[in-house]
C-alpha cells in the first residue's frame, strides 16, 4: 500500500512538471517570436545630433547635400558653383572645388536631379546651364586606410549646356540625368519654358565627346511657373503654376513635348510650397503652407491614358512646408517647415517615423546619405543640423500590414505580398492579409471535406459497425495518418491537378452526387425483401456501399467529357475562364480541399470515434430498453455524451489544417490573392514561411515580417485552442451527467 502511495505522489508530481514543462516550452517560443517582431513597430533612433555653421559660405542657398555612407564626410554644393567637402558631425572642411563656369555668366536657378544620380544643375544668365555630378571617391593608403577624396564630373560634357538659343537667363531649372543621357527644363526670364535632351558619347580611346542635344520651346508657357521637376525615367515633366496647379508633360520626345493633363494638388485657399519626387521617380509628395503632405502619382484609366491621381496624407507638420527631400533607394522623404521642423515619412507604410524641433529659424535645405542612416538639415540662419539615424523598417506599419494600400502602378488600393522585385525601383508590399485569408481559406475548404466524412465514418464505426470489421477499418484509417504530407502534396500536384483539369466537370458531378448516391442506396436496400436483407450481417452495410461508390465515380466521370462538349464548348476551365468570367488555375482550393482533407480525415476520425465508443453502454443499452430506436438513442444519447470528444476532434483537425505547408505548398500555385473561388489557388501564413525564409536576411524586414507571419499564426491556433477548450469544458459539464 506505501509502495503505492509513493508511486501516486510522484507520478503526481512527474505529471505537474510536464504540463508546466509545456506551458514554459510554449511562452518562450511566443517572446522569442515577439522578441524578433517587435523592432519593426518600434519608433526610429535618433543620437549623435549636433549642429555646426554650414561648411563654406553659408549667405550662398545649397544646391545640394549629401553624405558618405558611413558618415565620415558630407559635400555641399553652393548656389555659386563652389563645393564644399568637410566632416560630417564636425563640420572641419576638408576640401573645396569649384565647377566650371563661364566668365562673366552668373548663377540665376539651381536644380539637383534624382539623389542617388548625386547630379546638379546651375541655370545661367547667358541661357546656358553646367551639370555636374559630385560625390566621393574611395582608395585605401599604403597603410590600407581608407582615404575618402572629392569626385566632380561632368554628365553633359564639361562645356555650358545651351538651353535657349537666344540667351536669355534661366530663371527657373531641372536636371534628370542617366546612363542614357541627361535632360534639362528651364524657364527664361521672358517666360519661355525649354526643354533639351543630351546624350554624350565618349570615345574610349581618345577620350574626345560627342555631345547630340535636342530641344524645344513649349507655348504657350504655363503661368507663373514656381517649380519644375522631371521624373527619374525622363519621360514626363511636371510643371507648378501658381498657387496649386500642376501642368503634366510628356517629353519622351524632347523635340514634341505634349501637354498631358492640369491638376489642382491642394483645396482652394492653400498655396503648395514644396514638391520632390520619390525614389524611382513615379510619385509626387506635395507640401502646402498649412503643413499639409500628400502623395500623387499616375493611375491607369482606360488603355494606354494615365491620370495624376491624389493617393494619400500624411500626418501633417506644424507649420508651411518649405522643404521637401527624398531617399535614395527607399519611398521615403523628409519635410521641414517653417518653424524649424524635420518630420520623417515613409510614403507606402504611411508612417510618420519621427518629428523633432531642429531650430527656431526656418529649414531651407535637407539632405540623406545613401543609405538613409542621417539626416542633414540647414536651417535659414546658416546653421547644419545632423545626426545619425536607425531606420531600418519604416515600410512597416498597421496600415501597411493589414490593411488595402494603393502602390505605384496599381489602379487601385490592394492586398499585395510581394517580398522581392527585378529592379530597383521596388516599392515593398508586405500585406500580412492575403497569406492570413489564404490559411483560412485553406483550412475551410479541408475541413468541409474532412468534417463530414471523419464524423460520419466515425459515428457508424463505433456505433453501428460490427467489432470485427471496425477491427479492421480503425486502425486502416489511423496508419493513413501516418502517411507523410509531403507525398500527398506531391501527388496532389503532379497527378491530382491535372487530372481534375482534364476531368472538371465530372469531379465536381461526383463529388455533387455523393449524398444523392448515399441516400438512393439506402433507400434501395430498404425496399429489399426481408430474407434478402437479413443475409447480411449487422455492421456490414457498409461494405455494400464500395461498389456503389466505384459505378457511381466512373460514371460520373465517363458522363464528364459528354457534358463539357454539350455545355462547356468541350473545355470547362476554359469556359469558366472566359466565358463565365470565373478565373480557374489548374492548382486550385478545389485541389487543395481533396488533399488536406484526406490528410485530416485520419486525425479527426481517431478522435470521434474513441470519443463515440466510450460512451457509457448503459446509457445507450437503457436507451434501448425504455423504447429508442438506434437512431433516437444516438442522436440523443450517444452524440450529446460524445460531444466534447467530437469537438476536440474537429479542434484538433482545424488546427492540423491551419498549420499544413507541405501540401498547400506544391499543390496551391503559391498566389498571394484575396479571392475565396474554389477554383483559385492561395498562399497561407505557412507555406509563405516555407517558401521565403530560406532567401531572408537575418534582422531584415523580410526576415522580421516572416517571424510576425509565425506569430499571426501561433496567436490564431492559441486563441482557437482556447475557445475551443471553454466550449468543451461547457459540454462536459453539461453532458456528462446524462
Amino acid at each position: 500500500m506505501g509502495r503505492r502511495l509513493w508511486s501516486d505522489r510522484w507520478f503526481k508530481r512527474f505529471m505537474t512538471a510536464g504540463g508546466l514543462g509545456v506551458i514554459v516550452a510554449i511562452s518562450a517560443i511566443f517572446f522569442y517570436l515577439a522578441s524578433v517582431v517587435i523592432p519593426l513597430f518600434l519608433p526610429p533612433t535618433v543620437d549623435q545630433a549636433t549642429s555646426y555653421a554650414v561648411p563654406g559660405e553659408s549667405e550662398q542657398p545649397s544646391v545640394l547635400l549629401q553624405a558618405d555612407e558611413r558618415l565620415e564626410a558630407l559635400v555641399r554644393v553652393q548656389g555659386d558653383g563652389q563645393v564644399v567637402f568637410a566632416e560630417f558631425f564636425s563640420g572641419k572642411p576638408l576640401a573645396q572645388l569649384a565647377l566650371n563656369m563661364p566668365q562673366g555668366a552668373q548663377v540665376r536657378s539651381r536644380a539637383a536631379a534624382d539623389r542617388a544620380a548625386s547630379t546638379v544643375a546651375l541655370g545661367l544668365s547667358d541661357g546656358t546651364a553646367v551639370v555636374a555630378k559630385v560625390g566621393f571617391k574611395t582608395s585605401f593608403d599604403a597603410e590600407a586606410r581608407r582615404v575618402i577624396e572629392p569626385m566632380v564630373d561632368y554628365p553633359a560634357g564639361e562645356a555650358p549646356v545651351k538651353v535657349d538659343p537666344e540667351g536669355r537667363a534661366l530663371q527657373r531649372l531641372a536636371v534628370q540625368t542617366s546612363m542614357d543621357g541627361t535632360t534639362l527644363a528651364a524657364l527664361t526670364e521672358d517666360n519661355r519654358l525649354w526643354v533639351s535632351g543630351i546624350a554624350v558619347e565618349r570615345n574610349p580611346i581618345t577620350g574626345a565627346e560627342t555631345v547630340d542635344a535636342r530641344s524645344a520651346q513649349i507655348d504657350p508657357a504655363p503661368p507663373q511657373v514656381r517649380d519644375i521637376l522631371i521624373e527619374f525615367k525622363q519621360r514626363e515633366m511636371f510643371v507648378l503654376s501658381g498657387e496649386r496647379e500642376l501642368w503634366r508633360y510628356d517629353i519622351s520626345d524632347k523635340s514634341n513635348p505634349q501637354l498631358l493633363e492640369k491638376v489642382e494638388l491642394a483645396p482652394a485657399g492653400e498655396r503648395v510650397t514644396a514638391l520632390t519626387m520619390l525614389s524611382g521617380g513615379f510619385s509626387i509628395i506635395v507640401g502646402t503652407d498649412r503643413g499639409n503632405l500628400s502623395q500623387w502619382f499616375p493611375v491607369r484609366e482606360e488603355g494606354t491614358r494615365f491620370k495624376l491621381t491624389h493617393i494619400r496624407d500624411f500626418k501633417p507638420m506644424p507649420a508651411a512646408v518649405q522643404v521637401l527631400e527624398p531617399e535614395y533607394h527607399r519611398k521615403g522623404f523628409m519635410a521641414g517647415d517653417a518653424q524649424g521642423h524635420l518630420g520623417s515619412y515613409f510614403a507606402t507604410s504611411k508612417r510618420l517615423l519621427f518629428q523633432h524641433k531642429l531650430s527656431d529659424a526656418p529649414i531651407v535645405h535637407l539632405g540623406y546619405p545613401p543609405r538613409g542612416n542621417a539626416y542633414m538639415a540647414q536651417d535659414a540662419q546658416g546653421r547644419l543640423h545632423v545626426a545619425h539615424v536607425e531606420n531600418d523598417y519604416p515600410e512597416v506599419s498597421l496600415y501597411a500590414t493589414w490593411q488595402k494600400v494603393w502602390y505605384e502602378s496599381y489602379e487601385e488600393p490592394a492586398y499585395v505580398w510581394q517580398s522581392s522585385a527585378a529592379n530597383a525601383d521596388f516599392e515593398p508590399k508586405f500585406s500580412l492579409a492575403p497569406l492570413t485569408f489564404g490559411t483560412i481559406k485553406a483550412a475551410f475548404y479541408a475541413m468541409i471535406v474532412a468534417v463530414p466524412l471523419a464524423l460520419l465514418g466515425a459515428i457508424y464505426t463505433a456505433y453501428f459497425m460490427s467489432p470485427r470489421v471496425r477491427g479492421t477499418v480503425k486502425p486502416t484509417i489511423e496508419v493513413m495518418e501516418a502517411l507523410p504530407t509531403v507525398v500527398l502534396g506531391f501527388l496532389a500536384g503532379l497527378w491530382l491537378a491535372p487530372f481534375v483539369e482534364n476531368n472538371l466537370a465530372g469531379v465536381l458531378l461526383t463529388i455533387l452526387t455523393f449524398p444523392l448516391v448515399f441516400f438512393l442506396a439506402a433507400w434501395l436496400f430498404h425496399l429489399l425483401p426481408e430474407s434478402v436483407r437479413l443475409r447480411v450481417p449487422p455492421g456490414w452495410e457498409a461494405a455494400l456501399l464500395i461498389p456503389v461508390l466505384i459505378v457511381q465515380i466512373w460514371l460520373c466521370l465517363a458522363l464528364g467529357h459528354p457534358i463539357e462538349a454539350a455545355l462547356f464548348g468541350g473545355d470547362m476551365p476554359n469556359w469558366l475562364s472566359n466565358v463565365a468570367g470565373i478565373k480557374f488555375e489548374q492548382r486550385n482550393s478545389l485541389v487543395v480541399g481533396i488533399a488536406m482533407g484526406f490528410a485530416v480525415t485520419p486525425t479527426i476520425f481517431s478522435i470521434a470515434e474513441d470519443a463515440v465508443f466510450s460512451v457509457p453502454k448503459h446509457l445507450t443499452t437503457g436507451s434501448l430498453a425504455l423504447g429508442a430506436t438506434p437512431w433516437q438513442t444516438l442522436t440523443r444519447v450517444v452524440l450529446l455524451t460524445a460531444s466534447p470528444g467530437i469537438f476536440s476532434a474537429i479542434m484538433i483537425g482545424l488546427g492540423r489544417a491551419v498549420g499544413e505547408t507541405m501540401i498547400v505548398l506544391m499543390a496551391t500555385g503559391n498566389t498571394a490573392v484575396m479571392d475565396f473561388s474554389i477554383f483559385t489557388g492561395f498562399r497561407t501564413l505557412s507555406a509563405n514561411i516555407g517558401v521565403e525564409m530560406p532567401e531572408a536576411g537575418v534582422g531584415e524586414t523580410h526576415y522580421r515580417l516572416l517571424f510576425l507571419s509565425a506569430l499571426v499564426l501561433f496567436g490564431f491556433t492559441f486563441v482557437v485552442n482556447t475557445l475551443a477548450e471553454l466550449v468543451r469544458q461547457r459540454l462536459r459539464e453539461r453532458y456528462q451527467t446524462i
